[in-house]
């Protein structure tokens, strides 16, 4: 089945509240204008319930369907994300954002959007038989606000059974979808090496403990991680993005700092990499003389797609855009805090195209608003198949 006629009717309102989001966005658990307009929306569209203050500026809606139902699944839950980037925004649109340094870089107006419009459809048919919650998550760049609203009670209080997400894909054909049963998204942790050398003239290393000089050892020995303690046919990420050390070219720094990032797709090779990060350290440490502190946060954990619910997703995917345009997909090293909901409850994420964009978190990309209909549609399909009567 083709996308939903009524959604195709009422996609330029879709449009205009994405574009809206899109010139407004705010950060992490500050979404309060955002959350105000999905709240005023959900109840001029009739949801049976309407509660903010979920996870501190969450908002869930409430749709019960009006079939009378005897099916296994009673409740389930429909996750998008509010929040937006400290990204400055090049994209020289119209309805480029109107905050200096902040922007909707990863798509989360779009999928504001499309889950309204879903909600807007499902409280004017009620085709269905149970409760459709549909949740609108603040501080997933970062922030976890899965966490926040999960605390606050989100499963128990609504009831909720199953789980689904939704995710923007550059470089997915508009029209498509993408996912996989399994580990789709990476887990990742945080690292942060402080390091105490001894500084001193450039002209006279031997008198110093070059702090550059360790930071260099430990980048290159980091690496080896990677290529030497993991098992080829498992993933594993190590990237070191910030380097920090002196302030003049004739002076060996005293102290410097890194920062980096570790992605993972297990549990035994996330407690693997953990490892060998400590030891590597405290072996650069023992070498060069220097002292080095670690810090290693344990962020995200890996997005895993239940089985069951990957086939439930992908039949309704499918049902829109068509067998030949729903594939299954390797799996990203990127996080998305959805996987502590997968971790709650039985679900799936999935990806709707966004054709031929930049890339996510970059300056100039957007959200096609001509994917909207496909995203729409499908959380309504997902609805209608799962809650049959």
């Amino acid at each position: 089945m083709p996308i939903v006629n009524r959604v195709a009717e009422f996609q330029p309102d879709i449009q205009a509240w994405r574009r809206d989001i899109h010139e407004h966005p705010e950060l992490l658990y500050d979404v309060h204008r955002t959350a105000a307009l999905v709240a005023d929306r959900l109840r001029e569209f009739g949801c049976d319930e309407v509660v903010t203050g979920i996870g501190r500026t969450g908002v869930v809606g409430v749709i019960k369907g009006n079939r009378p139902g005897n099916g296994d699944v009673k409740v389930i839950g429909l996750r998008a994300d509010m929040d937006a980037l400290p990204i400055e925004e090049a994209t020289n649109l119209p309805y480029a954002s109107k905050t200096p340094g902040k922007m909707h870089a990863c798509g989360h107006d779009g999928h504001t959007a499309m889950l309204l419009g879903a909600a807007r459809y499902l409280a004017e048919t009620r085709n269905f038989a149970g409760d459709a919650v549909v949740i609108f998550q603040p501080a997933e760049e970062g922030g976890a606000g899965a966490v926040a609203m999960i605390k606050d009670g989100l499963m128990d209080r609504f009831g909720i059974e199953q789980v689904y997400g939704m995710h923007n894909g550059p470089g997915i054909p508009v029209g498509s979808f993408a996912l996989r049963p399994g580990p789709i998204m990476a887990g990742g942790d945080a690292v942060l090496i402080k390091i105490e050398g001894r500084g001193g003239h450039a002209a006279q290393p031997h008198k110093s403990i070059d702090s550059v000089l360790v930071g260099a050892q430990l980048i290159t020995a980091l690496q080896s991680i990677v290529s030497r303690s993991v098992d080829p046919l498992e993933s594993a990420v190590i990237s070191m993005c910030e380097f920090h050390a002196g302030h003049a070219r004739n002076v060996i720094p005293h102290t410097a700092e890194l920062k980096g990032t570790v992605r993972t797709l297990n549990g035994e090779v996330r407690d693997l990499v953990e490892r060998r990060v400590r030891e590597v350290v405290a072996g650069v440490a023992q070498i060069t003389g220097a002292s080095i502190d670690l810090t290693y946060d344990r962020g995200y954990p890996v997005t895993v797609n239940h089985l069951r619910q990957t086939d439930i997703a992908t039949r309704a995917a499918r049902e829109i855009a068509g067998d030949a345009n729903v594939q299954e997909m390797p799996p990203l090293m990127a996080g998305e805090d959805f996987a502590y909901m997968l971790e709650q409850r039985p679900g799936a994420l999935i990806f709707c195209g966004n054709g031929d964009s930049a890339g996510l978190h970059h300056p100039a990309y957007n959200f096609n608003d001509e994917a909207l209909v496909f995203g729409t549609s499908y959380w309504i399909r997902l609805v209608e198949n799962t809650l049959a009567a």
